[in-house]
């Protein structure tokens, strides 16, 4: 476009000096030509001015002579002639001509003296065929530049998606492989200065979905090994709790230490083997409806903590929300086991419509807690696997294995919802995790 501009404007400027050039060459050329036909007139017959200056054209013309105007026309009198131009012809006595402004605009005048009758003569040229012409001028390269901006950008976008094609395509792959698609590779390419890139690309999706694969086998080769083990040990367990009144106390104290951790254990175990299936896409959701309030009371009452205070609003007492029963029931209890691990007394459940602007389309399932809050930039890392916190030994206890809210994501997710945990709003010191899933059938 600034090309284009600087074009035009050079052209026209260019143009326009060298017609009004040619015309002021033209213009003094027929200005002494009609100036020796008025002299020779005036000779003949010196009272015949108007005779005279008629019988020279259609220019505009002006005679001062015996210290009268004589003119042809009221648009050129004597008030059109710049005073510097006069001084020039009647003062200095020698022809010139200079550019001065008339109602339509610029105009030429030329001033020439008449020695032998005593008078100085003017014409006038209004320019009007070099305006007319600088017009047409002006209006093609207007044409001209506007072509000449919409060829280039269209050659110019052509080019750039062209030359960028390649960078959105890797970025397009980029977030497929962020999605979980690892099997993503980059089309092959002639461009020998891609072909580098794409190789290169393709080489690290690769090496990362064989380390992914390499650890998913991993984490579930070792679960399975593990079950066999431990369903031993917790058969063991079982014979001797059943003979529980024939150990000493102190035996006893063992066997409950056993026992506890051995169901941690099994937890871990069941928790590696859920992620191993995330992790290889075998998750598989059967989904039905479910009255949402009713739904939170019964996956409460299989939990770690039964008797948890439910808070329900009653613009979603008939809400029904649409999922797999047994996974979002984990998700729950697994809330609630965070909760009760975490927080220095017993947490509340709220169920409400989400904070959203109308039309409202999801509900909120709040777990709250009492403890000491969230720290600054762990309401994110504890989502993540093995993550219990920046300040694990102090707030966590020893309890979890940092697998239980990175499971209820991976659930939540797999239902299309969202899951996030904040430090309370209500003036308490304390978190609460917030679980949003779609509704199926209002209120």
């Amino acid at each position: 476009m600034i090309l284009a501009g600087v074009l035009a404007t050079t052209t026209y400027s260019f143009t326009r000096s060298s017609l009004l050039q040619q015309r002021e060459k033209a213009e003094i050329n027929l200005a002494f030509a009609n100036a020796r036909r008025v002299q020779n007139d005036l000779l003949a017959d010196r009272s015949a001015i108007d005779k005279a200056l008629n019988q020279v054209g259609d220019s505009h013309r002006l005679l001062f002579m015996d210290g009268k105007w004589t003119g042809t026309s009221q648009l050129f009198t004597e008030s059109a002639i710049p005073p510097s131009l006069k001084e020039q012809v009647i003062g200095q006595r020698r022809a010139a001509i200079m550019t001065t402004s008339v109602r339509n605009g610029q105009a030429l005048v030329v001033g020439i003296r008449l020695e032998r009758v005593n008078a100085t003569y003017f014409e006038l040229d209004n320019l009007r065929e070099v305006r007319e012409a600088l017009r047409s001028v002006q209006i093609a390269l207007f044409f001209s530049a506007f072509i000449t901006i919409l060829v280039g950008f269209g050659l110019g976008s052509f080019a750039s998606r062209r030359a960028v094609r390649p960078l959105a395509n890797a970025a397009q792959a980029a977030r497929a492989i962020a999605d979980g698609s690892l099997d993503t590779r980059l089309e092959p390419t002639d461009d020998p200065d891609l072909q580098v890139l794409t190789a290169a690309f393709n080489d690290m999706v690769s090496a990362m979905q064989l380390r992914v694969e390499r650890d998913a086998r991993f984490t579930s080769d070792v679960s399975h090994e593990l079950r066999s083990p431990l369903m031993t040990l917790a058969a063991s367990v079982q014979v001797m709790e059943s003979r529980r009144d024939e150990l000493s106390e102190r035996s006893q104290a063992a066997l409950d230490l056993l026992v506890g951790d051995v169901a941690r254990f099994q937890g871990l175990v069941e928790d590696l083997l859920e992620i191993s299936r995330f992790d290889a896409g075998a998750i598989r959701l059967v989904k039905e409806p479910l009255v949402a309030h009713e739904f939170v009371r019964q996956a409460i009452s299989v939990s770690s903590l039964p008797k948890t205070e439910v808070r329900v609003s009653t613009d979603v007492e008939s809400v029904v929300i649409r999922g797999d029963k047994r996974r979002l029931a984990r998700v729950i209890a697994n809330l609630i086991d965070n909760a009760r691990i975490h927080s220095g007394g017993r947490p509340t459940v709220h169920v409400q419509m989400a904070e959203e602007d109308e039309p409202i389309g999801n509900i909120w399932i709040i777990v709250e807690d009492n403890g000491e809050g969230l720290i600054d930039g762990e309401s994110e890392k504890i989502f993540e696997r093995f993550s219990r916190g920046a300040a694990a030994g102090k707030r966590f206890g020893q309890e979890g294995a940092g697998l239980g809210l990175a499971l209820a994501l991976e659930h939540i997710t797999l239902h299309g919802g969202r899951i996030w945990a904040e430090n309370r709003q209500d003036g308490i010191v304390g978190a609460r995790f917030i679980v949003e899933i779609a509704i199926e059938v209002p209120a």
